[in-house]
């Protein structure tokens, strides 16, 4: 993983898990226990499945830069059908309350994807590879001239 991933997979986490946590709390004034377990469930699937998907980009992008924009729109692709597969799923539940389950996930994943873009458009990134095409050549191999010799 290189320092600039980390830093925005870092810096997604730290925006979305006071949210996360300020929507879990806010589940559980609103929805009693209920919704509790709801917002903290949602908060969990969040954590899960965007860190994942995450790392699974940056992993993708690791040997091949210029898949970046592939890699991202397929896991983004994947992550929201798994997520939309799991509110189905547990639609009808009654372990805890759907709506604070569906408010908190929402909420958090919004502030997950925005905590992503800032750190992206806030990190310095280099956009060019900084490790040279051609080998730099050695002193020793450069021909010494002595002035006067023509060259």
């Amino acid at each position: 993983m290189q320092s600039n991933d980390a830093r925005i997979l870092r810096g997604a986490a730290i925006v979305a898990a006071p949210v996360g946590i300020v929507a879990t709390v806010v589940s559980a004034l609103v929805a009693g226990g209920k919704g509790l377990i709801g917002g903290a469930v949602a908060l969990a699937v969040v954590a899960v499945f965007f860190g994942l998907g995450s790392w699974a980009v940056m992993r993708l992008t690791q040997d091949r830069p210029q898949a970046a924009m592939m890699a991202g729109l397929l896991v983004y692709t994947v992550q929201i059908l798994v997520i939309g597969v799991f509110i189905v799923v547990f639609s009808g539940t009654t372990l805890f309350s759907p709506r604070a389950f569906g408010i908190s996930l929402l909420v958090t994943a919004l502030s997950w994807v925005g905590g992503q873009v800032k750190q992206t458009l806030t990190s310095r990134m280099l956009y060019v590879d900084p490790k040279p095409s051609v080998p730099a050549k050695r002193d020793a191999d450069l021909v010494k001239t002595e002035p006067g010799d023509g060259v």
